[in-house]
């Protein structure tokens, strides 16, 4: 027990060192390149906190634990909208521009909206298993495809503007690429070691693999995206938070999920609709926060709005078991 306590707090402190670092590393290459910390968001920053569900549910996959795998990315993605989005907005209010809400925030729906058609084989095509096919893990790919092109795409047309370059101080190159490498590695092995104890924390108190995977593995996994965004607004760099959140939840369910289903297919559970049609109802609700109110700011109130949906979300799957 006390070792799996001192592993838990290594983690987590590798995780919030690790997410200085790649914040640091990344504003550095971004002003050096003349990019927006957008763009650095939405790429290097989203696929390097995405790491631990990466690891996490292709391991998982691999091993057969499918429902792990995809309790571990749904459970995620409802905690970068909800959980991360919330304390980020607390700490400062977040504007968020047009591109993510025309834009980025739609063709996350558009993702959501397309895994749970092809996970839902019963109620689509009255065949059993409900299942995520190599096939279909594939598409998902090429969605991803197709984002990694859109997102390079308006950082060459500049539709985002470029940031001011106040409070960034340019590295050399050498020094940029090591602070961001040591970040990921900090990212990711101190995720790993949140998770590692997370699971040995819920098998000594007797809880299920699929509150596992929507809960303290989705917490453990989604830690690196708190940390960084959270680091990210308090140094000001709120488009690299905003960017990172929705990123990531773009990489977790095209990327991830996609390369976890080519590994090994995807048996699903149609109990995490529920879950399913949540994540897509929240999403829908940030947009209709960013409206309301002061019109592209996510302010402090409407974070914590997010926060409370979150901790009744946790209270609901504990007693859902």
């Amino acid at each position: 027990m006390f070792l799996t306590v001192t592993l838990f707090i290594l983690g987590l402190f590798l995780v919030i060192k690790g997410a200085d670092f790649l914040v640091e590393g990344a504003s550095s290459v971004a002003r050096k390149f003349n990019v927006s910390f957008y763009v650095i968001g939405l790429t290097v920053v989203a696929f390097g906190t995405s790491a631990p569900e990466l690891i996490v549910s292709t391991f998982a996959s691999f091993m057969g634990s499918e429902g792990l795998a995809l309790g571990n990315i749904i459970g995620s993605n409802l905690s970068n909208t909800l959980l991360i989005l919330g304390v980020v907005a607390l700490i400062s209010p977040l504007t968020v521009s047009k591109n993510t809400v025309h834009k980025e925030i739609p063709f996350s729906l558009l993702a959501i909206f397309a895994v749970s058609l092809l996970l839902n084989d019963l109620i689509i095509d009255h065949s059993f298993p409900n299942s995520l096919t190599r096939i279909d893990g594939t598409i998902l790919i090429l969605f991803f495809v197709i984002f990694m092109y859109y997102t390079f795409g308006i950082s060459r047309i500049g539709t985002i503007e470029k940031f001011s370059a106040d409070g960034v101080h340019e590295k050399s190159g050498l020094i940029s690429t090591l602070m961001v490498v040591l970040g990921l590695v900090g990212l990711g092995v101190g995720g790993k070691l949140i998770v590692d104890g997370g699971v040995e924390f819920a098998k000594i108190f007797g809880l299920s693999e699929a509150l596992i995977g929507l809960s303290i593995v989705a917490l453990g996994t989604s830690l690196p995206e708190l940390a960084t965004s959270a680091v990210a607004a308090y140094k000001g760099k709120t488009d690299m938070a905003i960017g990172n959140v929705i990123g990531s939840n773009i990489f977790n369910i095209l990327w991830v999920l996609g390369l976890s289903a080519v590994i090994h297919p995807i048996e699903f559970d149609p109990l995490l609709n529920v879950d399913i049609i949540l994540l897509f109802a929240v999403t829908i609700l940030l947009l209709l926060l960013i409206y309301t109110g002061k019109k592209n700011v996510l302010s402090k109130f409407e974070g914590m709005i997010l926060i409370l949906i979150y901790i009744f979300y946790l209270i609901h799957i504990t007693y859902r078991g």
